[in-house]
């Protein structure tokens, strides 16, 4: 297997489940129901959307993306370091690379609502039925992980990107994991974009929890190895009081290390001992 393709181990069978309250069939379903099509609303607004300037896309992706995750019956609880939107970055300055650890394919609504970006995703998203349309119509830069020659590519075009000053969102660990211990290795290729462009990077931790008071870490939100998205959302909208909290940490200057692993390390360090020190309190919106 090459390594450019990172494999978690956790699976649907052992990571992805919700022993907590449940909701019923019909209320799941009409939340099912109100979340894809708010989806397919994004789909049918996208190239309007993007023919607008910047602040006004961004203000209008972060209301479709917060309400896509309310709409599958989700709270969202955001703390952190205040983050800069369009109209506050000195023009000419260059973008900054977001990174998060990767739990569910709700990390990426999640993600836009707060920072709204570029996300870097793998190519077989592109083929994904009414998401990969979609994808492409926002912006995403695709990556095609299985072929090592294709990844200078790939970090030249972000570096581009970045120092366009595009946001650019990367799941650097590569791979889906549940959320329990400390996640996967954060790959260092993307991070080489930031060096090249002279941005900073922006740490951000996601976990998902359940209960009033943030209770354990939410297996109902994993989405883990050959799991059908069709199961995944079927969890989702079956889970009660459940909670995605996103934390937007300091910023990385690029030039913090002597490279891209030691820039990786950082990162990834900093996701990891966020999570590991997460407080139960919980504020929900």
């Amino acid at each position: 297997m090459s390594a450019w393709l990172p494999t978690a181990p956790c699976t649907p069978h052992t990571c992805a489940g919700h022993n907590g309250p449940a909701r019923g069939t019909a209320a799941a379903t009409a939340l099912l129901l109100a979340g894809c099509s708010l989806v397919l609303a994004g789909v049918v607004c996208a190239v309007p959307v993007a023919l607008l300037g910047a602040g006004p896309r961004d203000r209008l992706i972060r209301w479709w993306a917060y309400g896509v995750v309310r709409a599958f019956g989700v709270r969202i609880r955001v703390t952190g370091v205040p983050y800069p939107y369009p109209g506050t970055v000195r023009a000419g300055a260059p973008g900054a690379l977001v990174v998060a650890n990767h739990i569910s394919w709700l990390d990426i609504p999640l993600v836009a609502a707060v920072v709204p970006g570029r996300m870097l995703a793998k190519s077989d998203i592109r083929r994904w039925p009414v998401l990969g349309p979609l994808a492409a119509l926002g912006g995403t830069l695709f990556v095609e992980r299985d072929r090592l020659r294709a990844l200078p590519a790939t970090v030249r075009a972000v570096a581009e990107a970045l120092r366009g000053g595009s946001r650019v969102v990367a799941f650097p660990e590569g791979s889906t994991w549940c959320g329990r211990g400390t996640g996967g290795r954060f790959r260092p290729a993307v991070f080489q974009a930031a060096i090249d462009a002279g941005a900073e990077v922006r740490p951000v931790c996601i976990s998902y929890r359940t209960g009033a008071t943030g209770g354990p870490v939410a297996g109902a939100a994993a989405f883990v190895g050959d799991d059908p998205l069709g199961a995944s959302l079927w969890r989702v909208v079956r889970a009660a009081g459940l909670t995605a909290e996103i934390r937007v940490l300091p910023p990385i200057p690029a030039g913090t290390g002597p490279g891209r692993r030691e820039l990786a390390r950082t990162a990834q360090t900093t996701v990891a001992s966020d999570s590991a020190n997460r407080s139960a309190e919980s504020v929900h919106h």
